[in-house]
């Protein structure tokens, strides 16, 4: 073979892997849309990350995330929510309630999984839990059919106290007024004197906490809301301050220093979000998937603010938690 045959050979040669490259089609794109932070979502959107990977697609090497972080201001929800439809992403990964009322009233035709502690049917999300139709499905927590349980573990913790409140946040109805009725139900139930405080700024949550020492609670649920979830940090700082116990539905609270959670693993639920975002990748259609219902739940209790509070926490409740945080 003559020289300049063979070079101009071996340079062609040399660009094929380049031109293959080029030709490779692009990654599809996941939007994962939520109200709250980055490090608030962090094991989270690690959950959802772990699903997908379970189900052969791995961030980076299969599939691409565009996330999207509202930091907690809830009106920014829905230009985010815009922001991923003209991207054109090939899933809305809804994290919460409220992120997926903005991805469903952003789009139609893009399939949306979600994650919500409200009724997705009474939201509009899906028309049956059996049977979604449209584009949308998900993951359901059944936080609001906790509230009664929360209740009941706080007055294991603190079972001299007669009078408990629950903390609801009145500008999203779907998520308080179920929430009211449960607590005034376990109440009923308990023989407690239960009292409904609504709170839907930070101020009003400071105002919650004076409102709780006039009314003499020996305890409060805070009822499920992702306001809450944001302002975890706050409402664990004054119910040190003012010595109340607090319970919530995620492992949040007792993390940032309250007293328990009793509710589903957002863990297993993030990661069953993942598994089915990658099922609608493979071809599957939301709308013929039934929304899952939780399975796992966890009792979180933290020692610390335990003996800061003067409470003894009974052995039976020891035994019975998931996570005892020291």
């Amino acid at each position: 073979m003559k020289r300049r045959r063979f070079i101009t050979l071996l340079g062609g040669a040399a660009a094929w892997p380049i031109a293959a490259r080029a030709q490779q089609p692009a990654l599809p794109v996941i939007g994962f849309l939520s109200s709250e932070t980055p490090s608030g979502y962090a094991f989270r959107a690690a959950a959802f990350r772990q699903g997908l990977g379970e189900a052969g697609y791995v961030e980076g090497r299969d599939v691409t995330i565009e996330y999207r972080w509202a930091e907690g201001q809830y009106d920014r929800l829905p230009a985010l929510a815009a922001d991923l439809v003209r991207r054109q992403v090939a899933v809305i990964a809804a994290a919460g309630t409220r992120s997926a009322l903005a991805a469903r009233a952003a789009t139609t035709t893009i399939p949306i999984v979600f994650s919500t502690a409200a009724d997705p049917i009474a939201e509009g999300l899906v028309a049956s839990l059996a049977q979604p139709g449209g584009n949308a499905t998900g993951v359901n927590n059944l936080a609001m059919e906790l509230v009664q349980k929360e209740m009941e573990k706080l007055h294991q913790m603190v079972p001299t106290a007669t009078v408990i409140a629950a903390l609801v946040n009145p500008t999203h109805p779907p998520l308080a007024e179920p929430a009211t009725k449960e607590a005034q139900a376990a109440g009923r139930t308990l023989g407690l004197k239960v009292h409904i405080i609504q709170a839907s700024t930070e101020r009003d949550i400071d105002a919650a906490f004076a409102t709780l020492l006039r009314l003499g609670a020996g305890g409060l649920v805070v009822c499920p809301d992702t306001f809450f979830t944001s302002r975890r940090d706050q409402i664990a700082a004054l119910a040190i301050r003012h010595a109340i116990p607090v319970i919530y539905h995620l492992r949040e609270l007792p993390a940032a220093g309250g007293l328990m959670s009793y509710g589903p693993s957002a863990t297993d639920g993030y990661r069953r979000l993942g598994i089915y975002a990658a099922r609608i990748l493979k071809g599957e259609r939301p709308g013929d998937l039934p929304v899952q219902r939780a399975t796992k739940f966890d009792l979180v209790i933290n020692l610390t603010t335990a003996k800061v509070l003067g409470l003894e926490v009974p052995f039976y409740l020891q035994q019975l938690a998931d996570e005892v945080i020291e």
